[in-house]
């Protein structure tokens, strides 16, 4: 049975750093590609960073590209999303997402969350003074 379980939001002030980590269960013997996504308030999900265990390959949004890094600890079946410099738009409910295979990160279909089959609950994340 899949499960991604993230942790570590809350609430930062701008120009802060938090760390959100997403455990995952069921697939880490198999090849697969982890998301991120956020959804504020009134807005529709988007896509963030993608990182796959196959190619080691990762994709960034724009908007957070050089401030977020997402990685791997493959013996902790787990992935980090490192998110620096923070800023009040950042705020939102921050979401980990798996689908299975030899997958490209550059590929557009896995920058959106139709791409993926697996979610996590999320996280809330604040940033605010």
């Amino acid at each position: 049975q899949v499960q991604l379980v993230e942790s570590g939001g809350g609430l930062v002030q701008p120009g802060g750093s938090l760390r959100l980590s997403c455990a995952f269960s069921g697939f880490s013997l198999r090849y697969y590609v982890i998301g991120w996504f956020r959804q504020a308030p009134g807005k529709e999900r988007e896509g963030l960073s993608c990182i796959s265990n196959s190619d080691g390959s990762t994709y960034y949004r724009d908007s957070v590209k050089g401030r977020f890094t997402s990685s791997k600890d493959s013996a902790k079946n787990t992935v980090y999303l490192q998110m620096n410099s923070l800023k009040p738009e950042d705020t939102a409910v921050y979401y980990c997402a798996a689908v299975l295979g030899r997958i490209h990160c550059g590929l557009g279909y896995y920058h959106t969350p139709v791409g993926y089959d697996y979610w996590g609950q999320g996280t809330q994340v604040t940033v605010s003074s």
